[in-house]
């Protein structure tokens, strides 16, 4: 049934019938509604997993670590400084190849200290070996959730669902959350591979020494499977939408491209493509659909929005598939690379597009600490990106 839900709520709702065995974590603003609404629904005797409370998000991630090793279903969440805190423990799980699913309540870094959203928690651990979703709104953040765990368990490899902190954790929207036995016929119980997880009759080493002779090939091995999860994660979306329809927001089912790791919304050869992730996109199509409904200006009936579901691994074809026509393609995005020429998703599109398309890339940051994203914003990037430059632009 559909239901009105805040965005942190319906996350614990799934999460707990996903049916995870242990969940760890460390309350901090804005993630502390998941924690707290998973915590109420042990304590009301409405789930089965064994909830651990945790002293730091480091031991939080590190208990989570030692339970899927063991072989068994995890979950936790956390934000901005308790995702740092957490750093060393995330690249150990990764390196592990523990298939844990982490939830990230996107919010900035200190200092100055902000409890609001951006992107930044998150960009500073794009290169720790983990899957990273992002979700545009509640329902593909339930999506994303049953899909990390199908993806994780497949291919040994932990997964960042990111939803925006506030912006989702704390509005309200309609939502449908799976059943139990609706996730089921998707995602059946968690059986580990044989020497894949810890066990007495069967001893095996996790994260041991590796000379200089091994560690780059095991680095190597780790960066391949990243990059070939893109299959899997095109097949196993498809594989939800038939399964689990319900999971599926019905306003994605009217993009021109869909498959999990991108979402392409609007006209078939677009002169302006605008590349976001997150809450974002939603505003942009508003301001789109918007201009469109009015039919006074033609310009933008030209310009399409391509959200980026997947950061990590980088749909680098998928993107080019969708520019290479565009005259124009405006990058915005809610992160900063301190000290680089442009945002972290900006400085990929154009390596990407880098020999391979003509079109012109251009990268607008936004929204940093949680600054409001105005539709007046998104009508000076589009007008603005028709001019050639190459100049990252800080607009608001």
């Amino acid at each position: 049934m559909r239901s009105i839900l805040e965005g942190s709520q319906a996350i614990a709702q799934t999460i707990n019938n996903i049916k995870p065995a242990v969940i760890s974590a460390y309350p901090i603003t804005p993630q502390t509604h998941i924690v707290e609404d998973l915590a109420k629904l042990k304590a009301d005797g409405k789930a089965t997993y064994q909830y651990v409370r945790a002293e730091s998000e480091f031991a939080a991630a590190s208990i989570v670590a030692g339970a899927s090793a063991t072989g068994v279903r995890t979950y936790t969440a956390t934000s901005s400084q308790g995702l740092l805190l957490m750093t060393e423990v995330l690249f150990n799980i990764a390196g592990m190849r523990l298939p844990i699913v982490l939830t990230c309540a996107n919010r900035g870094v200190s200092a100055p200290i902000t409890i609001w959203n951006d992107h930044q928690d998150a960009m500073t651990l794009r290169d720790a070996g983990w899957i990273m979703l992002f979700a545009e709104n509640h329902q593909e953040a339930v999506e994303q959730h049953i899909l990390a765990y199908k993806i994780a368990e497949k291919m040994n490899l932990p997964v960042m669902v990111n939803i925006d902190g506030f912006v989702l954790t704390h509005t309200y929207e309609g939502v449908n959350v799976p059943t139990r036995k609706e996730i089921s016929n998707y995602l059946p119980d968690y059986k580990p591979k044989k020497d894949a997880f810890l066990d007495p009759k069967n001893p095996v080493s996790f994260g041991a020494f590796a000379p200089p002779a091994f560690y780059m090939e095991i680095r190597k091995e780790l960066h391949q499977d990243l990059r070939s999860s893109q299959k899997v994660i095109k097949k196993e979306y498809e594989m939800l939408k038939s399964k689990v329809p319900t999971a599926v927001k019905e306003s994605e089912k009217m993009a021109k491209i869909n498959n999990g790791l991108i979402e392409y919304y609007g006209p078939v050869n677009p002169k302006t493509v605008l590349i976001a992730m997150g809450s974002l996109v939603g505003t942009i199509k508003d301001v789109i659909d918007e201009h469109d409904k009015s039919r006074g200006i033609k310009f933008y009936k030209s310009v399409g929005i391509l959200k980026i579901k997947s950061f990590r691994p980088f749909p680098q074809t998928e993107i080019l598939n969708v520019i290479k026509k565009a005259q124009n393609v405006a990058v915005i995005e809610k992160a900063i690379s301190l000290g680089a020429t442009d945002g972290p998703l900006t400085l990929d599109v154009k390596a990407a597009a880098k020999n391979k398309v003509t079109t012109q890339v251009q990268g607008y940051v936004v929204g940093l600490g949680g600054r409001d994203i105005t539709k007046k914003m998104i009508d000076s990037i589009i007008e603005h990106c028709k001019h050639p430059g190459d100049r990252l632009k800080f607009v608001g």
